[in-house]
């Protein structure tokens, strides 16, 4: 998908440290359509690339929602959006994507923890009253983005921990029935723990890395370039997307741990070996395509549609 430009039209502190924006097309053009669980692939003004969840009205096609948390000790996009982004700057996005879909069923569970709100408030909007519930923490109130819109909706909890505590998972998931599909997203701590309590259908989307199950494989491996008709040899401790951006420095990639997505490729020969929390276990067990930015090879070569 070819990246197209659009204007930052409208600014707001969503929350203490959340800053939204709404982002139109710069001639006034209806918006592609998206579904809750979408996200945006975001060019900052000086080249970074993000993903950002798309939190709006999906019906709304003149603009994009976005929800960002300055994250003082991240690698630096969020505290762009905060001090370089304002009304009237232009960025280049792909999209919408969506690998956090909204699947039937007859019950829900939604569990957010911070800035992870963004992808389920459009979930939320979309469904009946009466089958689904929230439980939604944040550090206080005053961090917890969208919490004026969330408190006109049933089934919302909401949980500042400096004067609630945790949220209760054991007492939210206990008595579900195991048909319930959960949603969870937020940090990487809250998702384990649910992931540890709940046995029945779990969607989670992260916005870092995974654990890894092991260590990564050290052995090298050559990789061809179908089609830029190069072969490569990634040595042990070179990352395969390091090797492959020598020969194609354009090549599209983005959080470089295995979670966005951007750098996705498809396998054409060869096993590759999978450390991305993006792939379900049927996709990582056909072979068919592989995040470059974490992924190995099981075999001593691999054939990439590059």
């Amino acid at each position: 998908m070819s990246m197209f430009r659009l204007v930052v039209r409208t600014v707001v502190e969503e929350a203490e440290g959340v800053r939204g924006l709404l982002l139109a097309d710069p001639a006034g053009a209806e918006l592609a359509p998206w579904e809750p669980g979408a996200h945006l692939e975001v060019t900052l003004p000086s080249g970074t690339v993000r993903h950002y969840s798309l939190c709006g009205d999906p019906a709304d096609r003149r603009v994009y929602r976005l929800g960002v948390l300055r994250e003082t000790a991240g690698r630096g996009g969020s505290e762009e959006v905060h001090r370089a982004v304002g009304e009237g700057t232009l960025l280049g996005v792909r999209g919408p994507f969506n690998r956090f879909p909204l699947v039937p069923a007859e019950r829900y569970l939604f569990v957010a923890g911070g800035i992870g709100i963004t992808p389920l408030l459009p979930m939320l909007r979309s469904l009946r009253p009466g089958t689904w519930s929230l439980l939604y923490g944040g550090r206080s109130l005053a961090s917890m983005a969208y919490r004026e819109e969330l408190a006109g909706l049933p089934g919302v909890t909401l949980v500042p921990q400096d004067t609630a505590g945790l949220p209760d998972l054991d007492a939210a998931l206990g008595g579900l029935p195991p048909s319930t599909a959960v949603y969870c997203c937020g940090p990487e701590g809250l998702l384990r723990a649910v992931e540890e309590r709940w046995r029945g259908p779990l969607h989670t989307e992260r916005f870092g890395a995974a654990p890894s199950g092991g260590n990564v494989a050290s052995d090298g491996f050559e990789v061809e370039l179908k089609r830029s008709g190069r072969t490569l040899r990634v040595e042990p401790g070179r990352t395969l997307l390091d090797a492959v951006r020598e020969v194609v420095p354009g090549v599209a990639y983005s959080c470089e741990e295995g979670w966005c997505g951007t750098c996705e490729t498809k396998v054409l020969a060869g096993t590759p070996e999978h450390h991305d929390s993006v792939l379900g276990e049927e996709e990582k067990a056909s072979g068919t395509t592989m995040m470059i930015c974490v992924g190995r090879s099981r075999t001593d070569r691999l054939v990439l549609d590059l």
